[in-house]
């Protein structure tokens, strides 16, 4: 599922793209893709035609479309979802969902989702912050993020680092992948359990989160299959820099040591066991 440097990737392209254009036309060709605004394709459709894009904005894993109406085009991608710039003429191919033109017709917005498990809706009055939204909790780029409310939330949540890192509602845009590369560059195991941590940890966890997401999103985020792409329909190339998601039975970059695939919840996490001593090891 594309993180936060993937949306971001995608919500710079939108911006540049959509920004201060008129939806002329709004084709709905699979209803599973609004499926969450609940008045329906057609009133979705309705809600949208006749706005001025305003912008793109982005919360977490979610991007929205604020538009001129006090409204809002709220996305989010899933597994495969991807929105594409492209011109009317361009073959519309098999999963094609959700379709925007504008009036100035060279080019328009294209929702496309293999499995379906994306999703858009209008956001009524969600232009500032879609009320669907507002309890996902800010990220390490949002401007107002509190690193030390974050920092004491963390240690008092008597969890796995891993899993915290994970909930979206303590602080969003991390998933599988940016959290095991973030740990690999703490040396902190995802197993740790949180209250262990010092606040020294925590601030040093909170650069390398940062870090990782500014590397990813120099290089367009991470494609490890033609699922997620740029607005562009180009593929990020951050994998080829993975310091240890993905890389069982390889060397650690750091000391030498194989990368470890453990099975977690319905994923895998890789670390290294020399770095990153599981819980019950660490002194």
């Amino acid at each position: 599922m594309p993180e936060l440097p993937e949306v971001e990737t995608v919500r710079r392209g939108v911006a540049e793209w959509v920004t201060g254009r008129e939806i002329a036309t709004v084709e709905v060709r699979h209803p599973r893709a609004v499926r969450r605004h609940l008045a329906g394709p057609v009133d979705f459709a309705e809600r949208l035609t006749g706005a001025i894009v305003t912008g793109a904005r982005r919360r977490g894993k979610f991007m929205w479309l604020p538009l001129d109406t006090g409204d809002a085009l709220l996305c989010h991608l899933g597994m495969s979802g991807q929105l594409l710039i492209q011109p009317p003429a361009a073959p519309d191919g098999p999963h094609l969902r959700v379709r925007l033109g504008f009036t100035e017709g060279d080019t328009e917005l294209r929702f496309v989702d293999q499995r379906t498990f994306g999703e858009m809706l209008v956001s009524v009055d969600g232009a500032e912050l879609p009320g669907q939204i507002a309890h996902i909790a800010r990220d390490v780029y949002d401007p107002l993020f509190d690193a030390a409310a974050f920092s004491a939330a963390l240690r008092t949540r008597r969890s796995e680092v891993k899993r915290a890192l994970l909930d979206q509602s303590l602080i969003s845009g991390v998933g599988n992948i940016y959290a095991d590369e973030t740990l690999w560059r703490t040396m902190v195991h995802g197993g740790r359990p949180t209250e262990s941590l010092t606040a020294d940890q925590v601030t040093a966890m909170l650069g390398h989160l940062r870090d990782v997401f500014d590397a990813a999103l120099a290089q367009g985020g991470t494609s490890f299959d033609s699922l997620y792409v740029k607005v562009n329909g180009e593929s990020g190339y951050f994998d080829r820099s993975l310091e240890v998601y993905g890389r069982e039975g390889l060397p650690c970059r750091r000391c030498g040591t194989a990368v470890v695939r453990e099975k977690f919840t319905n994923r895998s996490s890789f670390y290294c066991p020399r770095c990153q001593p599981p819980a019950h090891m660490t002194p």
